[in-house]
């Protein structure tokens, strides 16, 4: 990876992570949080997957799955540790690390975002920032976090494998 894509990508992770804060706050704002507002976010939730635009829960994880594939490979090539136990585990380690996540995932959680508020507008007629959020986490970055580590072991273990039969 070039400096200059390193460079454009991480400006663009952290412009993800500001609209994303700021679309949080918004939603705290507008709505405020009481047990109505998550009554109606699990109901919204749950009728995303029927709605329309459902082809958002495949591509986005399948996005987010081959962003882990690839950075599982490049992993196990540089010896590292796996992601999320080492982001669960390893304070020194875990801001370094969730960087390079939200730097991978930082254009599909975007795409997810767009996606979302189209959807919420389409189906729902009205906005709900905070809910955007939490729909293009769920489904780009929670899968890149859980795939990537089991990813790394088995490159690790079929790198391993090879040049014992080498």
């Amino acid at each position: 990876m070039t400096s200059q894509t390193s460079s454009g990508s991480s400006v663009l992770a952290q412009a993800v992570v500001l609209a994303s804060a700021a679309l949080i706050l918004l939603g705290l704002f507008w709505y405020g949080v009481s047990s109505e507002v998550f009554k109606r976010q699990w109901q919204d939730f749950t009728g995303r997957p029927s709605g329309p635009m459902s082809f958002r829960f495949i591509l986005q994880p399948t996005m987010a799955m081959m962003a882990a594939l690839h950075d599982g490979i490049n992993d196990a090539r540089l010896g590292r540790s796996p992601y999320f136990w080492t982001v669960l585990t390893n304070a020194q380690k875990r801001p370094e690390r969730l960087r390079e996540g939200i730097v991978s995932t930082a254009r599909i959680i975007l795409l997810g975002l767009v996606m979302d508020a189209i959807y919420q507008f389409k189906v729902l007629g009205t906005f709900y920032p905070a809910e955007a959020v939490i729909i293009a986490v769920v489904l780009a970055f929670v899968p890149y976090l859980l795939i990537r580590g089991p990813v790394a072991r088995i490159a690790r273990l079929w790198c391993a494998q090879k040049s014992r039969e080498a």
